[in-house]
């Protein structure tokens, strides 16, 4: 069903003369600036009662009024898929996502998908867009998602996501030795001939910022933890093959798996088995819409990830 949105405000001295679109902006902060203008623009959001245009100048005193239906998403279907659910309230869902799960529906991925699950959860989140998702984990990366509930928690995650005040901390297995951390400054963009791959381009793409720090060496490997400050497609991915320094069972940037020399066959069995990129979304901290009190959530390093690290200790022996 759809969900309808009241409000009301009245144009402070201040505004006077602003446009009628800056001035929703500063009344209605819980909603985008762009819902505000389709709101305009379909006589939803008024002013004293009448319909005006986006560009309009309003006055001191004008009053404002918004009475609009969000309409549900009907695209996709709601799918009983079980969540590993690690906080919830009336604003924020915030899930411990297992690799396999796809986040949202596409190409060769209609059902099955997290958006499907979420819809099966709480169908009042059918009138949010994406269902409430404001950030992806890939196919195959575990860890930690917050997806918004209402619009207000969309709206002002987004903003947060865009402001890099949400901190999202990831661990990673990865090929190689390394000394210590470091940052990878390095835009990303869509591949030039494989347009399935994200890569490092000097021109046209966007920015990209990854901290790194090592927490375990081994012999031929490394266990790191990565800080975002940029949320780009595979970023992670990219940057850590950038520097030569690929995640172990991507097979995307890292092709087929390095074997170091003299390595047991058990490791070698171990590496050749291990069917994803070693990647887990470990800690996520933000502001919480309603309460603006920072809040975190911290999850356990996956199984898969913990046997992995355990067959390299045990090779260092």
């Amino acid at each position: 069903m759809a969900e309808t949105i009241e409000l009301t405000s009245e144009v402070p001295e201040e505004l006077s003369g602003s446009r009628f679109d800056q001035i929703a902006a500063r009344l209605f902060p819980d909603y985008s600036r762009a819902r505000l203008q389709l709101w305009i623009k379909s006589g939803e959001l008024t002013v004293n009662g009448e319909a005006k245009k986006t560009r309009e100048k309003l006055l001191s005193g004008d009053a404002l009024q918004l009475r609009a239906e969000v309409e549900d998403e009907d695209r996709w279907e709601a799918e009983d898929i079980a969540l590993d659910i690690v906080y919830e309230d009336d604003a924020l869902l915030v899930i411990n996502k297992p690799a396999g799960l796809v986040v949202h529906p596409g190409s060769g991925n209609a059902s099955g998908t997290l958006l499907n699950a979420l819809l099966a959860h709480n169908p009042d989140m059918a009138s949010v867009p994406r269902a409430g998702i404001v950030h992806r984990l890939d196919k195959d990366t575990s860890g930690l998602m917050v997806v918004a509930k209402t619009l207000a928690a969309q709206n002002h995650l987004v903003n947060q996501l865009q402001e890099r005040t949400v901190s999202r901390e990831y661990e990673a297995v990865v090929f190689g030795s390394m000394t210590g951390g470091g940052k990878v400054e390095a835009d990303i963009g869509r591949h030039s001939k494989q347009r399935v791959k994200m890569a490092v381009v000097n021109l046209g793409g966007k920015e990209a910022i990854t901290h790194y720090r090592l927490i375990k060496r081994f012999a031929n490997h490394c266990y790191i933890r990565c800080m975002l400050e940029t949320g780009r497609t595979h970023q992670i991915r990219v940057h850590m093959a950038h520097i030569k320094h690929p995640l172990v069972g991507d097979p995307l940037y890292a092709g087929r798996p390095r074997l170091p020399k003299g390595a047991s066959e058990e490791l070698i069995n171990g590496l050749r088995n291990f069917s994803r990129q070693a990647l887990h979304a470990r800690r996520l901290s933000l502001i919480h819409p309603s309460t603006e009190e920072e809040i975190s959530w911290e999850v356990p390093l996956v199984e898969d990830m913990v046997e992995l690290l355990a067959l390299l200790k045990r090779e260092d022996l």
